[in-house]
């Protein structure tokens, strides 16, 4: 039996129409998009679980906010808002805003890292492996091995495994290493949280060589949550408390502000005392965002930003959040359907290679399900399996991914409990026809995230 849906803590004040085309017209919608959702228009997607970054919908405050902005070239009081809410939460002197998570990335990895240096995360995501890559570094993921049995149930499989990356640092010399990332939650090991015993142990092994410690902080507020549930000595502690002794522990942060600070854009660099880095930050903002207090944002996207940060740390409303997903989860144990597990926070990750045993990796069946949930429902979802992860930078060789899955993210104050309930009855619909399901080749690719803009073809075997 599911468990009960949490209700929303909020009422619905403006709705957007969506419509499902029939199952002919998606079939030819997705033929059209040469069978990469990226390329599908959204009016031709009935859900859309694509991803939660930027697709929330911002609370009464935050449009309020949106006509407070201000949209001063320089020195805006929205700036001075915003860089006030930040320095309160995360504890950190120097914030710089920029126009989203990878533009935070860009800005920073090519301060610490080159040709020849390494990054060392407990999960790259796809744009931060990129930014490694293009500043000339290479990256070496290093997440704890339970995170690699998606029926394992365990309260923290995003954490980073700190005996193996002390061993790797042994093994490439601390002078090599650029960074250490810290992704919380885990997004690509299924949005799995990471422990602050976790952060603690990680940050000491980087102080112990002289390696600066930075964490990808898109989804802080839902890790802290997870804390506070799952971690002994934080039950009774608040999650602005969490949040603080976590980024305690690093040096630096980005962020990117369009998932748990529930805005559409935005993004934040976070320099905890190293001022020499930040004034290097702030000339790189410069030449890439903008002047250094926009970085890329409108005034009234600052005054949005500055006001979802404090929201997305309500715990009712993190207690619906993360509600959403165990209700979908349990409707999947139900019939049977394989995800990581324990559920994550901003999504659900099916386990495509179990529902699709026949397709192997290099013909992607993480893609696989993403358009079969379209064909099925209307639903748009993504890889995050070998297809996303690409190919070797060194040799062109396609990489196998740890894990092959497709990835429900859900966008936070969007959809109802009638809309998780399709996404089940898709996914339990396509598992009793599973064995018909043939994997995809790529005609077509890009150099670098690929996955945004391929071409691919069905294989007809």
């Amino acid at each position: 039996m599911a468990i009960k849906y949490i209700p929303e803590p909020f009422r619905i004040k403006m709705v957007e129409t969506i419509k499902m085309l029939t199952r002919e017209e998606r079939e030819q919608k997705i033929a059209e998009a040469k069978y990469n959702v990226f390329n599908l228009r959204s009016e031709d997607v009935y859900i859309d679980l694509l991803t939660d970054s930027g697709t929330n919908a911002m609370s009464q405050e935050q449009w309020a906010g949106v006509i407070r902005g201000d949209e001063a070239y320089a020195g805006g009081s929205s700036y001075f808002k915003l860089i006030e809410t930040a320095q309160d939460i995360f504890g950190y002197k120097y914030i710089q805003p920029v126009h989203q998570g990878r533009a935070a990335e860009k800005v920073l990895f090519g301060l610490l890292l080159e040709e020849g240096k390494y990054s060392i995360s407990n999960m790259h995501f796809d744009t931060t492996r990129a930014h490694v890559e293009l500043a000339g570094g290479r990256a070496i993921d290093c997440v704890v091995a339970e995170a690699a049995d998606p029926a394992k149930r365990a309260p923290f499989k995003g954490n980073m495994d700190v005996e193996k990356l002390e061993s790797l640092i042994n093994e490439y010399g601390a002078e090599k290493i650029g960074l250490v990332i810290m992704t919380v939650t885990n997004n690509s090991a299924g949005g799995q949280p990471v422990s602050v015993q976790n952060v603690r142990e990680t940050a000491e092994i980087c102080k112990k060589y002289g390696i600066k410690f930075c964490i990808d902080a898109a989804r802080y507020a839902e890790n802290a949550y997870f804390v506070k549930q799952r971690e002994s000595g934080y039950e009774n502690k608040s999650i602005k408390d969490i949040v603080k002794e976590m980024f305690s522990y690093a040096d630096m942060f980005t962020m990117s502000a369009k998932k748990d600070t529930i805005v559409n854009m935005g993004g934040l660099i976070g320099i905890k005392e190293d001022e020499e880095l930040f004034q290097a930050c702030k000339a790189r903002t410069i030449s890439f965002e903008g002047f250094t207090t926009y970085g890329g944002l409108s005034g009234r996207d600052l005054e949005a930003l500055a006001i979802g940060l404090y929201e997305g740390l309500d715990e009712s409303y993190l207690r619906y959040r993360i509600g959403q997903l165990e209700y979908l989860a349990s409707r999947l144990d139900e019939a049977g359907i394989a995800y990581q597990s324990p559920v994550g926070g901003h999504g659900l990750f099916v386990d495509a290679k179990a529902m699709f045993p026949h397709i192997p990796y290099y013909e992607f069946p993480g893609q696989a399900l993403a358009i079969e949930l379209y064909k099925e429902a209307g639903i748009r979802a993504c890889d995050i399996g070998s297809y996303m992860l690409g190919n070797d930078p060194d040799t062109g060789e396609q990489l196998k991914s740890k894990f092959e899955f497709t990835r429900l993210a859900i966008p936070r104050r969007v959809y109802t409990q009638a809309h998780i309930d399709i996404m089940a009855e898709a996914l339990i619909a396509i598992k009793e026809r599973a064995s018909e399901v043939r994997g995809y080749r790529i005609t077509w690719e890009p150099p670098i995230l690929r996955h945004f803009q391929a071409s691919l073809e069905p294989i007809n075997k």
